[in-house]
């Protein structure tokens, strides 16, 4: 299973990659969790101490992997590169375990136009095609905020994308956006996840208006969450509510994966 998770800053789509991550991963299954967002919080919700995860270096911050793949230097301006480098050794060798989950903290491809980045965008690029057509794992991507991303290939061929929403106007219309987009990329499936409902009526409210997607689960609003986030704990265990609403959304998912099989 391979899946794209989406959505505007803040609405909680890091918490649900990562705790869909811990899921799979003590359910048995091995599972590649890649940070494809610039804030790059997907190691602290995976349990990983902030002064570790400060540590990290993104891939495409890392030259000399950069140009050992691609045979440039990051950077460079009218330099020949591979356009297929060699990835296939890079979630073991460079990937970090948390709590059983190989965590890959990507950087995120440079927009449209900047060809100084050309050497790292083909090799994450490369690297996202492989994790997702050669990889016998699960992957789950924890994207970057809002849409742009889907116009550079990221999410090319996965499985399914997941958008999370928080009750909001705007952030339903920032799914409607995400999936006239995604049907050009090669997605298979569209899953919305409500995240912060806060009453059965303030949920009704939100289904309403989502009457032409395909609602994967609901997710509780939960303080207990806030006070994981403040003492540098996974949120996923920390709220038995919130825990419930994640194994019920996995359950889902894996039901759909059988029947598309």
């Amino acid at each position: 299973m391979k899946i794209a998770i989406s959505g505007k800053g803040g609405v909680g789509k890091t918490t649900l990659s990562a705790c869909l991550s811990k899921y799979f991963s003590k359910k048995g299954n091995k599972v590649i969790a890649v940070d494809a967002d610039p804030d790059a919080n997907l190691a602290t919700a995976l349990g990983l101490k902030y002064e570790e995860a400060e540590k990290i270096l993104p891939l495409t911050d890392m030259k000399e992997l950069v140009e050992e793949r691609t045979g440039a230097k990051p950077g460079g301006y009218g330099a020949y590169f591979k356009l297929n480098p060699s990835v296939s050794d890079i979630p073991e060798k460079i990937g970090i375990d948390v709590d059983g989950v190989r965590l890959l903290v990507a950087g995120t491809i440079k927009a449209g136009g900047s060809g100084c980045y050309c050497p790292e965008n083909v090799m994450l690029k490369s690297l996202f095609r492989h994790l997702v057509l050669n990889q016998d794992e699960m992957v789950i991507l924890d994207m970057e905020a809002g849409i742009e991303h889907l116009g550079r290939g990221t999410t090319e061929n996965m499985d399914l994308l997941i958008i999370v929403i928080e009750p909001g106007l705007r952030s339903i219309q920032t799914a409607r956006a995400v999936k006239k987009m995604a049907g050009d990329l090669g997605i298979k499936k569209l899953f919305v996840v409500v995240n912060k409902i806060k009453s059965e009526e303030e949920e009704k409210l939100v289904r309403d208006n989502l009457k032409d997607f395909e609602v994967l689960g609901i997710m509780p609003y939960s303080d207990k969450l806030r006070e994981a986030d403040l003492k540098n704990f996974s949120p996923c265990d920390y709220d038995k509510d919130f825990a419930k609403s994640i194994e019920e959304i996995a359950l889902k998912l894996q039901d759909y994966m059988l029947k598309d099989k």
